[in-house]
């Protein structure tokens, strides 16, 4: 993927090169700002119907940080996830990734991004029942720029003793972990979630918590939506998504929240 000069604007965006290639971003700075947001907006048309879900967003995130964003169901919240992660486009607003625009990319750069950046985890596993643990991590290794082993992406979640079990000999804990190593085995830099713990029950949503901060701590960038303040409590930075607007922003330090 190059660079390409947008006349207008005088700003970069992706561009398809022949080839498999890593998409050419800055090097890895922690404290960055990752991903960027101005104005964000998504609007969904049903018919004659149209549903605002996000309503101009301004939002920095940056490498390294454990992210929640919390807020009910129609919030907005997902939609900002699936944008961040190339899976969804704005209807208007601007969204870079490090030093390059995402808004108005066509999906073959997307589908790059993803590939060679983003590492997904779902609330119901979206595991394969007719495949292993092992084989159900594997398959992402078949479209990864440089994959992981699936094994290693196993025993770093736990379940090194579990790679020839299916997903209905697996917990719910379980089957989200085998997720979370399909999301780590395409050495992704930056996981997002999507409600992990909410099939969870409580015990569980923590140990899968634990999980993600030790992954955190190795480096990789957590982005958690959940609508459970529990969970949100256990981050260092929560995000508050209420009808479309980022209502508040607030980082965890010293023991006191701040306002960022």
């Amino acid at each position: 993927m190059i660079e390409a000069m947008d006349g207008q604007h005088g700003t970069r965006r992706l561009q398809p090169q022949a080839g498999p290639t890593r998409l050419n971003a800055a090097p890895a700075v922690a404290g960055e700002a990752v991903f960027r947001a101005r104005g964000l907006t998504k609007i969904y048309r049903m018919g004659e119907v149209e549903v605002p879900a996000l309503r101009g967003v301004d939002l920095e995130l940056h490498r390294g940080q454990f992210v929640v964003m919390l807020g009910p169901s129609g919030s907005g919240k997902s939609t900002l996830l699936n944008i961040l992660g190339g899976l969804d486009v704005p209807s208007a607003g601007e969204v870079w990734y490090c030093d390059h625009r995402l808004d108005g990319a066509d999906e073959d750069q997307l589908t790059q991004f993803r590939r060679e950046h983003v590492g997904f985890v779902f609330q119901f596993y979206n595991l394969l029942p007719s495949l292993t643990a092992l084989e159900n991590v594997g398959l992402v290794t078949e479209i990864a720029a440089d994959p992981m082993d699936p094994r290693e992406a196993l025993d770093r979640v736990g379940l090194g003793d579990r790679t020839g079990h299916f997903p209905t000999q697996l917990s719910g804990g379980e089957q989200q972990r085998v997720a979370i190593a399909r999301a780590l085995v395409n050495a992704p830099d930056m996981i997002l979630a999507d409600e992990p713990t909410g099939a969870l029950d409580t015990h569980t949503s923590d140990e899968i918590m634990k999980l993600f901060q030790e992954l955190n701590d190795s480096g990789i960038t957590i982005i958690v939506v959940t609508h459970e303040p529990e969970v949100a409590e256990k981050t260092r930075r929560r995000l508050l998504f209420r009808d479309g607007h980022l209502v508040d922003d607030r980082r965890y330090k010293n023991q006191d929240w701040i306002v960022a």
